[in-house]
C-alpha cells in the first residue's frame, strides 16, 4: 500500500472508496497484486467523471511502470506504456517523425484511459482514439499477461473499449503516420444553418455554443498546414483577431496556437496546452453520440430548453467522429456528432438538466461517452449498441468472477 495517489479524481467530485492505494514498478509486482485482489481497478490521470474507476477493492496505479516508447516503422506502430499521456507521447513521435492521427481536445489524458473510455477528438474523417489501437498487453484476473490484437479478429473489438472491465492494461500498440503540421483558426458568430458546411472545412473542427442565442460563439478549425487561409467573410461569421478560451472568461494562454500561426500536429489538434490546467478545472462534464444525420434535429430539441441549460453551462462543445467498428465504441457502426457540455460544479443543479437532456436527446439514440455524467437507464444504453451482449460474453469469460468490477459497471452491464 502506499499513500501519494490521489484520493480523487481530476475535477474533485469523486472521491475514491479504495481501502488500498498502490503504485507497483515492475509488471510482476502488478500481476501478483492482480491475482492477490478480490477486488481491483486501474486509475489513470483521473479524468472521468463519474464512478467507473473506483473500487471499493484496491486502486492501482501504473504511472511507477517504466515509461516505455517502442516505434516499430515497418509495421507503422507504437507500442507505449498504458500510464502514458498523450502529450508526452506526442512529443516522442513528432521528434522522430511520427504521428497519430488524431488527439483529444486535452493532452493531458494517459493513453489507456482514453483508450479503455472511447475518447476522442474532432473530424468528420477522423474515427475516436481507440480506433488507432492494434494492440493491447493486459494482466487478466489470475494475474495472467497477455496480448490481444487485430489478428484475434472480431474479439480484438471487444478488448479496446472496455471500461477496465477485462483486466488492467500494460501496454498499448497504436498506428502511426509521418508526422503533419497544422494551422488553427478561430471564427466567431457562425449562423447556425452553415454549422454542416463548418465541420467539412478543415482537418478537425469544434464548434462552440453557450446555447444562449440561436448562433454558434465560436468554431474553432484546424487545418493542414498546406491548405490555404479561409477568406474574411468564411461562411458568415467573423474572423477573431485574437486568442481565445473555450470556456468564455477564461485565459487562452492556457490554449494552443491560433490565428493561423502553423506548428506540429500534437501543438495545434488539442485545445490546451500540456503545461497547463485544460478547460476550466472546476466542472463537471456529459457528453452524448448521436447519429450524424440526426444532428440537426437533435440540436433543434435542445434548443428548446435553452433557458434550462444556460444558467448551468460553462461551454457546450460539438464534435463529429468518424464510425468504427469497436463493441462498446460511441461512434461504432455510425458517424456521429458529439454533444458535450462542460457544465458549472454543482451536480444538485446540473442533474436535473442532464435528465431533461436525455429525455429530449432518447428518440436519437444517444450514447453517452463512458466516462461522464449520464443517467441513462442500463436497459437504453444497452439498446444503442449492437454488440452489448456479446461484451457481456466476453466479460463473463475475462472476469467471471468480477474482480474488475464496479457497482457503476453492474449498474451497466449486469451480471449473468
Amino acid at each position: 500500500m502506499v499513500t501519494d495517489l490521489p484520493r480523487r479524481n481530476w475535477a474533485g467530485n469523486v472521491a475514491y472508496a479504495a481501502r488500498a492505494f498502490h503504485r507497483p514498478t515492475t509488471v510482476d509486482e502488478l500481476r501478483r497484486l492482480v491475482a492477490g485482489s478480490d477486488r481491483i481497478r486501474a486509475v489513470g490521470t483521473g479524468h472521468s467523471f463519474n464512478r467507473l474507476g473506483d473500487t471499493t477493492g484496491d486502486l492501482v496505479s501504473l504511472a511507477g511502470l517504466p515509461p516505455t516508447v517502442e516505434i516499430d516503422r515497418e509495421r507503422g506502430t507504437v507500442t507505449v506504456a498504458a500510464a502514458l499521456r498523450y502529450g508526452d507521447l506526442a512529443r516522442r513521435l513528432h521528434a522522430e517523425g511520427l504521428a497519430l492521427a488524431n488527439l483529444a481536445s486535452l493532452p493531458h489524458i494517459s493513453v489507456a484511459g482514453a483508450v479503455a473510455t472511447g475518447t476522442h477528438g474532432s473530424g468528420d474523417g477522423n474515427r475516436n482514439l481507440a480506433a488507432a489501437v492494434a494492440g493491447l498487453e493486459l494482466v487478466t484476473a489470475d494475474g495472467e499477461l497477455v496480448t490481444v490484437s487485430r489478428a484475434d479478429g472480431d474479439r480484438f473489438a471487444g478488448h479496446v473499449v472496455s471500461l477496465g472491465a477485462l483486466g488492467v492494461v500494460t501496454r498499448v500498440t497504436l498506428d502511426v503516420t509521418p508526422t503533419f503540421a497544422v494551422r488553427q483558426y478561430v471564427h466567431r458568430d457562425l449562423p447556425a444553418d452553415a454549422l454542416d458546411a463548418a465541420f467539412a472545412s478543415a482537418y478537425s473542427v469544434s464548434a462552440f455554443t453557450s446555447w444562449r442565442s440561436s448562433r454558434i460563439d465560436m468554431v474553432w478549425r484546424k487545418q493542414l498546414a498546406d491548405q490555404p487561409p479561409p477568406p474574411a467573410d468564411w461562411l458568415g461569421a467573423t474572423a477573431a483577431t485574437e486568442a481565445a478560451h473555450p470556456v468564455p472568461g477564461m485565459d487562452p494562454v492556457n490554449c494552443t496556437g491560433q490565428l493561423g500561426e502553423p506548428g506540429p500536429w500534437h501543438e495545434r489538434l488539442p485545445h490546451f496546452r500540456l503545461g497547463f490546467t485544460p478547460s476550466s478545472g472546476d466542472e463537471l462534464q456529459s457528453e452524448y453520440h448521436l447519429p450524424r444525420a440526426a444532428g440537426p434535429d437533435a440540436l433543434a430539441a435542445l434548443a428548446g430548453m435553452r433557458d434550462r441549460i444556460a444558467p448551468v453551462l460553462q461551454v457546450c462543445e460539438l464534435r463529429t467522429v468518424a464510425a468504427d467498428g469497436l463493441w462498446l465504441s460511441p461512434n461504432q457502426g455510425r458517424d456521429t456528432l458529439a454533444v458535450h457540455f462542460t457544465w458549472v460544479d454543482d451536480a444538485a443543479a446540473v442533474l436535473p438538466v442532464v435528465a431533461e437532456v436525455e429525455r429530449r436527446l432518447a428518440p436519437f439514440a444517444p450514447r453517452p461517452h463512458w466516462g461522464k455524467v449520464f443517467a441513462l437507464d442500463p436497459s437504453a444504453v444497452a439498446a444503442t449498441f449492437p454488440r452489448y451482449a456479446d461484451f457481456l460474453d466476453l466479460l463473463a469469460e475475462r472476469d467471471p468472477a468480477g474482480k474488475f468490477r464496479t457497482d457503476l459497471l453492474d449498474h451497466w452491464f449486469p451480471r449473468r
